[in-house]
This record gives C-alpha cells, sequence and structure tokens, in this order.
C-alpha cells in the first residue's frame, strides 16, 4: 500500500486531489495535511472524512520536525504539495507570511522528505515529490489584441495575443507571492539535481469551481450579487486571465503524479481567455436568471476602483506538452463549467455563510486547538 502526503489538503485545490484520490485509489493510504489557515476547511470533505483509507494532521509545514515525523510515522511515498499562501492582495500587504509558507515550508517538506527517503534500503526508488506552482510566476503577457479575437485560437494563437507560457519560459515574478513560489519552485528542482531527488514541478492556470474560498473573484461575486453587494472591478477589468475547472486540474494532478517524467515540469491550462470585466458579466448573467432576476438586474452592482500595484496584464497557459505527452486536456467547457460552479454556491449558502462568518474557524480550533 503506496501512502502519499497531500499537502493543503483542506484548502480549495487540495481538497478536490484529496477526494479524488481517496476514490480513485482505495489500496492508498492518503494523509492530508492542513495548518488549517483561513483558506483551509475541512467542511470541503465531509464525503469521505470517515473513509478507511483517509486521515487528517493538523500541523504547519514549516514544522521540520514535525513533517519528519510523520514522513517516518507513516512511511510517507509520496508527496503532492499545494500548501501556499495564494491570494496576491494578502502578499502586497504581508509579504513575510508568504515567504515563510511558500519558500521555507517548501524547503521543510523537502529536506524532510529527503531525510526519510535516504535512511531507506530503498532510498528515493518509487519515490516522488510533486510541487503543484502557478503561472504568475513566469510574469506578465503582453495583451497584442485588446479585443479579443473570436478566430485566434482558429489562427494558432490565443484571442488576446499569440504568446503564451510554455514551460521554457524564463522566470519573472511582478508580486510577493509569485516571487515567493517561484523560489520554492527553484528549491524543489534544485533538490532533484543536487540531491537525486525524484521531483516534478507544475505550473497551472486560475482555477474555478467549488469549495474556493470566497475572497477569490468568482466566489466572492456570486456571493455579493445574491446580497446586492458592490462587485469591485480592478481598473477597467481589462486584465486577461485564463481560466481551468478545479475537477480538470485535479485529473492533470492525479496523471502526472503517476505518469510524468522525473525532474519535468508541465503547464496546465484551459485555453480559456476571458479579460475580467466579460467574465464578471457572463456571473452576473447566470446568477440572475438562476435567481430569476430580470436580465442585467445586478450589472448596477460593478463598481471600478483602483488597480493592484504590480496588477500583471496577461497570463495564458501553452498546455500542449501535457496533451502530446500524457493524453491530458480539460473536459468541461467554460459556459458549462460557470453554470456548474454558480449552482454550487447557490445551492451551498450554508457553506458560504459559514465561511464568510469565519464560524467555520471556531468550529476546527475547538476540535484541534489553535496551534
Amino acid at each position: 500500500m503506496k501512502t502519499i502526503l497531500i499537502t493543503g489538503g483542506a484548502g480549495f485545490i487540495g481538497s478536490h486531489v484529496v477526494r479524488l484520490f481517496v476514490r480513485k485509489y482505495p489500496e492508498y493510504r492518503i494523509i492530508n495535511l492542513d495548518k488549517l489557515t483561513y483558506a483551509g476547511n475541512l467542511a470541503n470533505l465531509k464525503d469521505i472524512e470517515n473513509e478507511p483509507n483517509y486521515r487528517f494532521v493538523k500541523a504547519d509545514i514549516c514544522d521540520f520536525d514535525t513533517i519528519l515525523a510523520l514522513m517516518k510515522e507513516e512511511k510517507i511515498d509520496g508527496v503532492i504539495h499545494l500548501a501556499a499562501e495564494s491570494h496576491v492582495d494578502r502578499s502586497i500587504k504581508d509579504p513575510f507570511t508568504f515567504a515563510m509558507t511558500n519558500v521555507i515550508g517548501t524547503l521543510s517538506l523537502l529536506q524532510a522528505a529527503k531525510c526519510h527517503w535516504e535512511s531507506l534500503p530503498e532510498k528515493y526508488e518509487g519515490k516522488r515529490f510533486y510541487h503543484i506552482s502557478t503561472d504568475e510566476v513566469y510574469g506578465a503577457l503582453q495583451l497584442t489584441r485588446p479585443e479579443g479575437d473570436p478566430a485566434g485560437n482558429e489562427c494558432g494563437g490565443g484571442p488576446f495575443g499569440d504568446e503564451f507560457f510554455k514551460e521554457s519560459t524564463p522566470y519573472n515574478p511582478h508580486s510577493p507571492y509569485s516571487a515567493s513560489k517561484a523560489s520554492s519552485d527553484h528549491f524543489v528542482r534544485a533538490f532533484h539535481d543536487t540531491y537525486g531527488m525524484p521531483t516534478i514541478v507544475t505550473n497551472c492556470s486560475n482555477n474555478y469551481g467549488p469549495y474556493q474560498f470566497p475572497e477569490k473573484l468568482i466566489p466572492l461575486f456570486i456571493n455579493n450579487i445574491r446580497r446586492g453587494k458592490p462587485l469591485p472591478v480592478y481598473g477597467k477589468g481589462e486584465n486577461v486571465r485564463d481560466w481551468l475547472y478545479v475537477e480538470d486540474h485535479a485529473r492533470a494532478i492525479d496523471l502526472i503524479f503517476h505518469k510524468g517524467k522525473t525532474a519535468d515540469t508541465y503547464n496546465i491550462g484551459g485555453f480559456n481567455e476571458w479579460k475580467n470585466i466579460d467574465l464578471i458579466k457572463v456571473i452576473i448573467e447566470t446568477v440572475d436568471r438562476l435567481l430569476g432576476n430580470p436580465k442585467g438586474h445586478s450589472l448596477g452592482l460593478i463598481t471600478y476602483v483602483t488597480d493592484r500595484a504590480g496588477h500583471d496584464l496577461r497570463y495564458a497557459i501553452d498546455s500542449t506538452k501535457l496533451k502530446k505527452e500524457l493524453g491530458w486536456e480539460p473536459q468541461l467547457q467554460f459556459r458549462e463549467g460557470i453554470e456548474k460552479t454558480v449552482k454550487w454556491y447557490l445551492e451551498n449558502q450554508e457553506w458560504m455563510d459559514n465561511v464568510t462568518s469565519g464560524d467555520y474557524q471556531k468550529y476546527y480550533e475547538n476540535m484541534y486547538g489553535n496551534r
């Protein structure tokens, strides 16, 4: 029986990965390690919490001694590392926390895995350290077709430009968040080059779907529309992002963990670019329709605010390598994904209210202690 440690498994993407692995691989033992900060919520995993091949551990990835002891106690064979501080606005206000969690936390996990695996007779044989990163490490792309080009993909480019982030794109981070993730990526690769650790890195585009913490754009706007609150849009809403449904990302992680090449990098994207303001209008149309509001009812909630410092103009991921080598591509079309996502949040208002009120944190502090 393989034992897989998934860090950040109570978070948005992590909970989907944990659920997938627990259900798909009953022969695996899945250890979900999460510090349960504001973004970690075990309510995300209520449906699998009693499965026999699942265990939750509350711990901080920066606590090297605890991580090493867990590695040895559970005889960890593989690590899927998702635990991270991930909100750009928070990184601008508090870069130290991002450097600690994303850099030192990753280094702590790498060193603990190294110490444990090198103590075994088989050493690194059958082991893997898989680090999930972001497209933001690459910096920003030019917006060469500002209005979007419906024929862009047919011409071999994207609707907003011909450039894409490839695995070979040089790193050029512009925020404390992306700088901390870039640093952690370098440490992962260095542990392969220096010690021979079997590592792998993936960089993904913006994820959306159920269980996302409602400070992020899509769940925030769904909730604000439901409550009739303003929809704050940075600048003129012209920034472009590539969107990927979270369950498609979880499938990619599963595939890469099992079949990806050691020491390689894979980009995971949706080939699904949207200008922020256009995405927001789709969300408004969908929420209003599902709530029974008149068409355009919530458009007046759009409120333009001062642009974010160092706001990258365009991200776009090229996932061609992943498709060619491992056969992965997104399954869910964006309009279908948005419909599914909006329905989930509207049908799970208790989850949303518990998160926005902070009640979920009080519950888990009583259960696990605030440490």
